[in-house]
């Protein structure tokens, strides 16, 4: 018989780690072994890219609930999830008064939210014991104390250096897994800064992405009427803080003052809006930076623009500069603790400051050397994107 997997994810939105998932389903062999599918909500746009051939095992009413808003989950009469919820609340907050202001320490609350849920949701397909249980995103516990599987796999998608863990809270259940995934070696490194202990469960598994979806979808959509000009750069992320979506109109202000008044800065994506907006009046930048809203495909807006940007102030490693590499578009990134784990500077992309002038300087040196610029495309032409190094890894966890 093959091995049977399991993996866990919360939903199926238009995220990094969502799109990394659907790469990692298209690349598994289901000759080689069979996939069940638990996604807590069955939402967002990537559900109807899930593969035939995986199991898509139904909703449980409880995990559909954990994220959804308070009320809603009281409604729903899941009590329980609701209580978990407020007692998570409340723990967390009383951590942030020990640590400091609580939006330094947003990051912990997970840990506190799985603790408290993991004991009041059923077991998920406990009929079932499988070879391999792939937990995709934090809070972890739910993969470790829900799922009967020999072996488990728990995965990081974080710079841990960016972001304030209890480490105390979190190391029992990182700890307890067979493995854990690290997308990158920056990934790894700040991962093992915070749990040195763990660096013997540590396997490097990059971002699986598919370059033949990626470019079919890509020309899927005609975008020329929504993307003009001699000038378009592109950005695509949530609109949190982590994006830095709220600096990018002053960077854009500084290049249109400096004579780059061609220049439109498209933004995709979806979140807190209304903030990039007033930052955008603020800088004036009104009629350079326009926000596109979330694109169900973003891949023909990648194809059409001359330069994607990605002025992030921390990521794991982005999934959405891959895309772009993949359709062949010189990239600029921020120089962000993990970007030299992703761009090759002057090879593949380049690598500008963080700080506005900087990221501005940076831009306007690139935008005007041409010649850079053309040699950089034509690298990522010769790129091989596969992702068969990646998911044999997989495969090796389950001795196949």
């Amino acid at each position: 018989m093959k091995p049977r997997i399991i993996i866990l994810m919360h939903y199926m939105e238009l995220g990094g780690a969502e799109i990394s998932l659907i790469g990692l389903l298209g690349a598994l062999d289901p000759a080689r072994v069979d996939v069940d599918l638990f996604v807590y909500s069955h939402q967002g746009p990537l559900m109807k890219f899930i593969p035939e051939w995986v199991n898509l095992l139904p909703e449980i009413k409880a995990y559909s609930m954990l994220e959804r808003p308070l009320r809603d989950v009281i409604k729903s009469g899941e009590v329980r999830v609701a209580a978990g919820r407020i007692v998570a609340k409340f723990q967390h907050a009383a951590y942030a008064r020990r640590r400091g202001p609580v939006e330094t320490v947003n990051d912990s609350i997970y840990q506190y939210i799985g603790s408290c849920l993991a004991p009041v949701l059923p077991k998920i397909n406990p009929w079932q014991e499988y070879d391999l249980c792939i937990s995709f995103l934090i809070p972890h516990n739910y993969g470790l104390k829900k799922v009967r599987a020999r072996k488990k796999i728990a995965w990081i998608h974080s710079d841990y250096s960016t972001v304030h863990v209890n480490a105390r809270k979190e190391l029992p259940v990182w700890g307890a897994y067979d493995y854990i995934a690290s997308i990158s070696p920056d990934v790894t490194t700040s991962f093992l800064r915070t749990f040195p202990s763990l660096s013997n469960k540590i396997i490097e598994i990059e971002n699986i992405l598919s370059p033949a979806f990626v470019r079919s979808r890509a020309e899927e959509t005609d975008v020329s009427e929504d993307m003009c000009g001699k000038l378009k750069l592109l950005s695509i992320g949530r609109f949190s803080k982590q994006k830095n979506f709220d600096n990018l109109p002053y960077i854009a202000a500084t290049l249109v003052n400096s004579g780059f008044d061609e220049l439109h800065w498209y933004i995709i994506g979806y979140g807190d809006e209304d903030t990039v907006r007033l930052h955008i009046a603020k800088a004036g930048m009104e009629n350079h930076v326009i926000i596109l809203g979330k694109k169900e495909n973003p891949y023909p807006y990648i194809k059409a623009c001359d330069i994607y940007v990605q002025p992030s102030r921390y990521e794991g490693k982005s999934v959405t500069v891959r895309e772009a590499q993949m359709l062949g578009k010189p990239v600029v990134v921020t120089a962000y603790p993990t970007a030299p784990s992703q761009i090759r500077h002057g090879v593949d992309g380049v690598i500008v400051p963080l700080d506005n002038e900087g990221c501005a300087r940076g831009l306007a040196r690139f935008i005007s050397d041409e010649p850079l610029r053309n040699r950089i495309a034509g690298n990522l032409g010769n790129l091989d994107f596969g992702n068969e190094a990646e998911v044999n890894k997989i495969y090796n966890l389950l001795g196949l």
